[in-house]
């Protein structure tokens, strides 16, 4: 439910809760889990919400763009900001200017304020050490839901 989050994220309420339902509705099935809460379920399980692990694919695919480790051309998404007086990291994204949901939800537009502000100490070094980063990042003030 998160393979390609790049290519389509949904960003109606109405899709994010039917696309988290199916994670809901699997947990809940398993044995021992029917009374707790979904948010109790995911903690036992080790589980993040979906929302979470799709903006987590967005980020860690900007980063692949951006240092060259895909096929794709970071150019063709992206501007880095050239501003060097600029707080946090050295690494941080022009946001476009758009006038329709088509563009204000695609891949490059969106995954700019999230990225921007990661924490100073993120490790770009390599792509094991972001992902490090990452996993101490809450994504929850992100949510649509």
């Amino acid at each position: 439910m998160e393979v390609n989050s790049q290519v389509w994220s949904p960003h109606l309420l109405k899709d994010i809760r039917r696309l988290e339902a199916v994670q809901r509705r699997f947990t809940k099935k398993m044995v021992g889990f029917h009374a707790l809460t979904y948010t109790k379920r995911l903690e036992l399980l080790g589980f993040e919400r979906l929302e979470s692990r799709r903006i987590r694919a967005d980020i860690l695919f900007a980063y692949k763009l951006l240092f060259g480790l895909t096929a794709l051309h970071s150019d063709d998404f992206f501007i880095l900001s050239e501003s060097t007086c600029t707080r946090g990291h050295p690494y941080k994204l022009l946001l476009p200017r758009c006038s329709t949901d088509v563009r204000k939800y695609f891949f490059c537009h969106r995954i700019v304020e999230i990225r921007n502000e990661l924490p100073t100490d993120t490790g770009f070094s390599s792509i094991d050490s972001f992902k490090r980063a990452l996993d101490g990042f809450n994504f929850a003030a992100y949510w649509d839901i």
